[in-house]
């Protein structure tokens, strides 16, 4: 009897990154979004619970599957799927606290190793964890994983100081606005990339969502009482402002293919001609 081995499919290819170009516009558009998706739960939670379910889990669903149909990087569609990860996150980062009883510190430790061992994983299957390489379907879900992990451990770690720490909003600003520094500090010092974009990305979550619940909340909990409807307004309206600029000047876009190599699948290598005409391409 003859064993014929099976060759793996190949994973499905992309002729640039399908994330954007990280400068400072990226940064701002992250911290809006965390802030949104803290202030966008706490607001929809006052109007009704089962709403609030639906929005986070039913929009993520949708514009998540948006994203990764998709063959190019665009701009709207890439900052819509992160608004609706920090809003989804917020809510399964609260959902044990809320619904278990369990320690904000308990999940944040919880998030971490889930964390850790899904960048593990990303690592060992791709052999990069870096975002310019994500030129592949499988490399996109390990991303969107990823992403989800960095906003539920964020959001935990940013409840556990501002709540059972004590430190209360305005604190917790000044703490995570330190400490975000440390990253950026490292990156200039020559650390690799890599780590130190990771590492900023999850701080940007308990950074952005403090400043909106300082925002948001009463004088008594030590907020300026705007409510979290009135934030969650403004932030949509600069959210908005920031996506269609990067729509319109096409900034973020990559102007060519990275050169990492693809395992199991196809090199994405692209010629000269497509690497001066990837950014009209890419956005679609």
């Amino acid at each position: 009897m003859i064993v014929r081995s099976v060759p793996a499919m190949p994973t499905r290819t992309f002729r640039v990154s399908k994330v954007p170009e990280v400068f400072v516009l990226f940064w701002i558009i992250k911290l809006l979004t965390t802030g949104e998706g803290e202030a966008g739960a706490d607001f929809l939670g006052t109007v009704s619970i089962p709403l609030a379910a639906a929005i986070g889990i039913g929009g993520f669903l949708v514009v998540l599957w948006l994203q990764l149909r998709a063959d190019s990087y665009h701009p709207v569609r890439y900052w819509l799927t992160v608004l609706s990860v920090a809003l989804f996150g917020t809510m399964i980062a609260d959902g044990p606290h809320v619904v278990l009883g369990t320690p904000y510190a308990v999940d944040s430790g919880i998030y971490l190793l889930l964390l850790c061992g899904l960048l593990a994983w990303w690592r060992r299957s791709e052999g990069t964890l870096s975002v310019h390489s994500i030129t592949t379907a499988r490399r996109e879900r390990f991303y969107w994983g990823t992403v989800l992990l960095t906003f539920g451990l964020g959001t935990a770690v940013g409840d556990a100081t501002a709540i059972e720490m004590g430190l209360g909003f305005a604190w917790s600003i000044v703490l995570f606005g330190v400490l975000i520094l440390v990253p950026l500090g490292l990156w200039r010092a020559g650390v690799d990339a890599t780590l130190t974009f990771w590492a900023a990305y999850v701080l940007t979550r308990p950074l952005g969502a403090s400043v909106a619940d300082w925002l948001g909340a009463s004088h008594r909990a030590g907020g300026l009482g705007w409510g979290s409807g009135v934030v969650t307004g403004l932030g949509l309206v600069l959210f908005a402002a920031a996506v269609t600029y990067l729509a319109r000047t096409h900034r973020d876009v990559h102007t060519s293919a990275s050169t990492t190599s693809v395992r199991s699948g196809p090199a994405t290598g692209s010629s000269a001609t497509d690497s001066a005409n990837a950014r009209g391409r890419a956005v679609r």
